[in-house]
């Protein structure tokens, strides 16, 4: 069942008009705290866009007393050494948080969307305490959600408990890519963490696709189709 809340309430119409026109905003706890007394958590992934490796997701939701990070942001404005550094002491805090993973043959079989919504759905369902309302980052709500949804564009740099998912997922993903370039080297995943750059196209001329590039993906399979020819 789609559990997508429609209509923003006020409040939340006003916060979206306001905080764009701002200056450098920071993400906050706005909208979780609107929500009360709702249990709330925000959702995020990373690896939409790569032609290898899987899409992640995670799940961050804050309680009442809990000391969040300095500098927690949308993870593509942060550098990799910081990101670990939040991401250190996110987890130091005892933040409740999950983390979902789905695969580069789940994507291929569900597509990316469906294959991110799995992820999400994963994450959360992982987290030591149960949401009661989830804020996703992105324009759609995921469907069979476990709890109600709402989506909140450019989340990661609105919301807090949306940022804080947005480093766990991205780093998580970065490390995995960085496992999988010890199992296949030829590649450079830990350069570019399967995104098409000039140095992953021309291994991909080279070698051919491995285990986890996603074949669903026009490059891979046009690249597949040649050599089939």
């Amino acid at each position: 069942m789609d559990c997508a809340v429609a209509p923003l309430r006020f409040s939340d119409k006003l916060f979206s008009l306001v905080i764009p026109t701002m200056r450098n905003p920071m993400p906050h706890l706005t909208h979780e705290t609107t929500l009360a007394p709702a249990r709330v958590c925000g959702v995020d992934e990373a690896g939409r866009g790569p032609w290898a490796g899987p899409v992640v997701a995670a799940s961050v939701m804050f309680k009442v007393g809990d000391a969040t990070p300095q500098g927690l942001n949308d993870s593509k404005k942060l550098s990799r050494a910081a990101r670990e550094a939040l991401l250190s002491q996110l987890v130091s805090a005892n933040i409740i948080h999950g983390i979902g993973v789905a695969t580069a043959q789940e994507i291929d079989t569900l597509n990316i969307w469906g294959a991110t919504q799995l992820a999400m759905r994963r994450a959360v369902a992982v987290m030591p305490e149960a949401p009661n309302f989830a804020l996703i980052d992105g324009k759609l709500n995921p469907k069979d959600f476990p709890c109600p949804t709402r989506a909140i564009i450019g989340g990661d740099g609105i919301s807090l408990s949306i940022a804080a998912a947005s480093i766990i997922a991205k780093v998580t993903r970065d490390r995995m890519m960085d496992d999988y370039s010890q199992q296949y080297p030829q590649y450079g995943f830990e350069r570019h963490a399967g995104y098409g750059t000039k140095l992953h196209q021309e291994a991909l001329a080279t070698h051919g696709p491995c285990p986890i590039h996603r074949t669903s993906y026009a490059p891979i399979r046009a690249l597949m189709a040649k050599v089939a020819a």
